[in-house]
């Protein structure tokens, strides 16, 4: 039961965040501004609108992939972990994880991606049933990013860690940083790179053992027509105070995401399976990652009309089209 209250609430989310989207959408029956229609637009009043819907959504389908995008986006991530200890138990993790650009000058930005996880951690040694369910700890990412990035998008700032954790089995009770970098380009239909970080503890309760941890996720995307795409975005990681042969895990694998719109909000679904080449002793074998992200591009005045032109159209078009027998 308690391994479904994380993709229960992941749902209620969903639908409260595809309930307020819809509420604020702009309404099909709003008016253009005439003031706005008759000021002719300056070279740096032109916005840079792609020349139909298709190239649009391959627009947002990079920016999504993008960890320094300048772009909101609020992605809700399930990990579930098979095969877990002796009796093959199933941990579940969702991360909450908003990502949240700010504008600190005109060349430079700020980044802020934060994890928050719910977690249900399986009681190894049990067959079935008992484990520990609640909050683990928040993790947060500063991004400082060019404002106009070259063919290489770069970032770089500190990685955070608070012992938020609910229980003791579900966080590390330490407070920890380092630093993190990320790093990527956009040839073509692709989206190619890597983002990494170390984090030490330097507070936190004192009968928890220090931490000393690496993590490194590559991503590979090849984006399609219709919004579709082909990923692969393995993360691995390293406990460099973990005894020999349990320092590393190493997954592999991938799988599928579209960008598409509910109402006018666009989100990004995607699916990936991972198994783990090694693995500490004790944890699992292979998993599932399933993720719905909100995305929240930035519109033009003139991207704003334009769309509203193109969902009256439609709304002519499937008034005039004869009734489906």
């Amino acid at each position: 039961m308690k391994r479904i209250l994380p993709l229960s609430l992941s749902l209620i989310l969903l639908l409260s965040l595809s309930a307020f989207a819809q509420q604020n959408a702009p309404a099909a029956t709003d008016k253009p501004d005439p003031a706005a229609q008759a000021k002719p637009a300056t070279d740096e009043q032109k916005p840079e609108v792609p020349a139909s819907e298709e190239a649009r959504t391959a627009a947002l389908a990079k920016a999504a992939q993008n960890p320094v995008a300048d772009m909101i986006s609020f992605p809700l991530q399930n990990n579930t972990n098979f095969g877990v200890g002796p009796y093959s138990r199933d941990q579940d993790v969702l991360n909450i994880q908003p990502v949240i650009p700010l504008h600190l000058t005109k060349k430079w930005n700020l980044i802020t991606r934060t994890i928050l996880p719910i977690v249900w951690q399986p009681d190894a040694s049990q067959p079935n049933g008992q484990g520990w369910y609640g909050l683990g700890d928040l993790n947060s990412s500063l991004f400082f990013s060019p404002a106009k990035p070259g063919k290489v998008i770069w970032g770089f700032g500190p990685a955070l860690v608070f012992p938020t954790a609910t229980a003791t089995e579900l966080g590390q009770g330490k407070v920890s940083a380092g630093p993190g970098v990320v790093a990527l380009s956009t040839p073509g239909h692709w989206v190619i790179g890597a983002l990494a970080n170390n984090v030490w503890s330097f507070a936190g309760t004192g009968s928890r053992a220090p931490v000393n941890q690496f993590l490194l996720q590559y991503f590979i995307n090849y984006n399609m027509k219709k919004g579709w795409y082909v990923t692969t975005a393995p993360i691995i990681t390293a406990n460099w105070r973990a005894s020999s042969g349990n320092v590393l895990t190493l997954p592999f694998g991938g799988g599928v995401g579209r960008i598409m719109k509910i109402g006018f909000q666009p989100v990004n679904i995607q699916c990936q399976f991972f198994g783990n080449a090694k693995y500490p002793t004790g944890t699992s074998p292979w998993g599932m990652r399933l993720e719905m992200a909100f995305l929240f591009p930035h519109f033009t005045k003139a991207q704003e009309k334009e769309m509203l032109e193109m969902k009256l159209k439609q709304m002519e078009q499937e008034q005039q089209a004869p009734p489906k027998k």
